[in-house]
């Protein structure tokens, strides 16, 4: 039998490597940020056209390369990083496997311009498909600058994957947080086709915080310090009022290298427990610094994974020193009703000695002089004399009386005409309305309601049925456009992050088809003076919440228009929920308008609504 098996080529390879690096425009923003990290930038500019399918450039003030390396570094697993298999567990570094730049040149058009601070002239190549076209001398600033164009220009299938502009540049503003956070000396510069995002300057890691979330964040957050042998906390917890219910603002970070874990992020729950409510998250900026022989970074492709030692341990550490910082703060609440908070001693002064109070004597103070202390009673008593008597009351206890009979008189008032509250008990045990009425529905469990058809039994999933009239009724007013609003007496004001206000300033429109009726929509705050008449105030910064979490997971597509996520997102935060208890008139109107929808049968989500158990199999069950 022949020989089957051969050596794939180079760029085959490159491409299959690229499926595992380069999973859409984020990927190649994420690997070009770290690699301008690694060379001691400490000015990054990130340059994105069409939510980075056209143009993804990055441009850093670092060290730069030579011509060897600029042509070396698209090889694969060509890197300056590591030079053993040891020094996997001593990076300082982000990057490592030398993947990057060769899988990302595999698959989309490549330019590369870079020259060292000793150097006079720069060095630039051209990569098409893993093929070099062009290599050349440039006049080019000390640094880097690799713009990315056409990715998955050779791979079609893979570039019909890739999700809408919206969710695409939403991906890329992620990565682009987070290198950002976990790097507060470098400055960071983000424009996305032609308009500035972000204009991050070199700053500490609260003011990166809030040069990002927005000026408002600054209030919500809580400091997090914590030293030990095994594990260094430094970072920021957010408040508990100011949870929220999607995860956007939750940040680890361990060795300045952004990482998710799932364990790790129980422990601040564990720590908020009792704190915030059931279905919210905590939001969290936190720094780990953990000795780097004590961590596995190579075990997934995005390096997003960690494997730790010790986790037990980094947990209780973490969600002690969360805890700690909470309470001292006086975030958590203290069960101790005879103690007054006024007069506890601030944490910071703890520790602090007590200093000698300073005492002020005023010397011309005279307690015997008459014109001080005599003349202003006189001015308020005309002549009479000073005194310290306490003055009789004017009232007496006949006052007590005025109007009842007095001494030797009759009282004039008819008591026959006074009405007095009758003590005869007329209720009893059993409504007779209630024994006469025929009800139709039931509701079990607080969660469904049951209905008598002429088959047998319908049971209706009030969520869901309650989900899907809503959704058709804002549907009809956003493109009927003939909602009603109910005006507010006071202006709603709710600020936003940078990216939270943009997307809903570009559902304005179709937010005020729905009932909204917005005022002011500067410097990331919202202004609202008008309501859907079915939305309570209380409620419309969680709405807003929840809009914002579906525009950036879903896929606003041809066949999702913002009409129908608008709609879809306001019928699933404004539905009844399952445990609400419902009385006869609500499961009657619930049933009633749930058939009057044009797809009764289905949620928004495409989730049955309802079942039916006709008799025959009612019957089955007793056989």
């Amino acid at each position: 039998m022949a020989d089957i098996i051969q050596l794939l080529p180079d760029h085959v390879a490159n491409q299959i490597a690229a499926g595992e690096v380069v999973q859409r425009p984020a990927s190649v923003v994420k690997e070009l940020l770290e690699n301008a990290i690694d060379a001691q930038a400490e000015t990054i500019k990130l340059l994105v056209k069409d939510a980075g399918k056209t143009l993804v450039q990055v441009i850093d003030d670092g060290v730069g390369m030579s011509v060897t390396d600029a042509r070396l570094s698209f090889e694969r697993h060509a890197t300056s990083k590591i030079r053993s298999a040891e020094d996997l567990f001593q990076l300082n570094t982000k990057g490592f496997r030398g993947e990057a730049l060769a899988s990302i040149a595999a698959i989309a058009h490549v330019e590369l311009k870079t020259k060292q601070e000793h150097e006079e002239v720069g060095t630039t190549i051209t990569i098409e498909g893993s093929e070099i076209v062009d290599q050349d001398v440039v006049v080019t600033p000390t640094g880097t600058s690799i713009a990315v164009k056409h990715l998955f220009f050779n791979i079609p299938a893979r570039r019909n994957f890739l999700k809408s502009n919206t969710v695409e540049t939403r991906h890329i503003i992620d990565e682009f947080q987070r290198v950002a956070l976990a790097h507060p000396s470098i400055s960071f510069v983000m424009y996305h086709n032609g308009s500035e995002v972000f204009n991050l300057p070199q700053s500490n890691y609260r003011q990166r915080i809030v040069n990002i979330f927005g000026p408002k964040t600054n209030e919500k957050l809580v400091p997090v310090n914590e030293d030990t042998d095994v594990l260094k906390i430094s970072g920021f917890v957010g408040k508990p009022e100011y949870a929220k219910k999607s995860r956007g603002e939750q940040f680890f970070f361990v060795n300045n290298r952004f990482i998710k874990s799932a364990y790790l992020n129980h422990a601040i729950t564990a720590a908020f427990d009792g704190l915030i409510k059931d279905g919210t998250h905590a939001s969290y900026f936190l720094n780990l610094e953990v000795n780097p022989q004590t961590i596995d970074i190579n075990i997934h492709p995005t390096k997003t994974e960690i494997k730790f030692d010790d986790e037990h341990t980094l947990y209780a550490i973490l969600r002690a020193s969360v805890k700690h910082s909470l309470g001292q703060f006086n975030i958590a609440p203290v069960l101790d009703f005879d103690r007054d908070a006024n007069l506890d001693t601030p944490y910071d002064y703890s520790n602090k000695s007590a200093s000698t109070p300073t005492i002020e004597v005023d010397r011309s103070f005279n307690p015997f002089d008459a014109e001080k202390s005599i003349a202003p009673s006189r001015s308020n008593m005309g002549s009479s004399s000073f005194s310290g008597r306490k003055p009789a009351s004017t009232s007496s206890w006949e006052g007590l009386y005025v109007g009842m009979e007095s001494k030797g008189t009759k009282s004039t008032q008819d008591f026959s005409e006074i009405q007095f509250e009758s003590v005869e008990s007329t209720a009893s045990l059993f409504d007779d309305t209630q024994m006469t009425s025929k009800q139709s529905s039931y509701q079990l469990q607080n969660k469904y309601v049951l209905s008598a058809i002429k088959s047998g039994m319908l049971v209706i999933d009030q969520h869901r049925a309650h989900q899907r009239i809503l959704y058709e009724d804002f549907l009809k007013y956003i493109t009927g456009k003939d909602t009603v609003s109910q005006q507010l007496l006071f202006p709603l004001q709710i600020q936003f992050s940078k990216q939270e206000h943009d997307i809903i300033l570009n559902l304005k429109n179709d937010l005020e088809y729905a009932g909204f009726v917005f005022q002011n929509f500067e410097d990331q705050m919202v202004e609202i003076i008008g309501l859907p008449i079915n939305v309570p105030e209380s409620e419309v910064s969680i709405i807003l919440e929840q809009l914002i979490s579906d525009v950036e997971h879903e896929v606003p597509d041809a066949n999702f228009s913002a009409a129908d996520l608008l709609a879809k997102s306001l019928a699933k935060s404004l539905a009844i929920k399952s445990g609400q208890s419902l009385n006869q008139t609500e499961q009657d109107h619930l049933v009633n308008s749930l058939f009057a929808c044009k797809d009764p049968n289905v949620s928004p989500a495409n989730r049955p609504t309802f079942i039916t158990m006709t008799v025959d199999e009612l019957d089955k069950k007793f056989m």
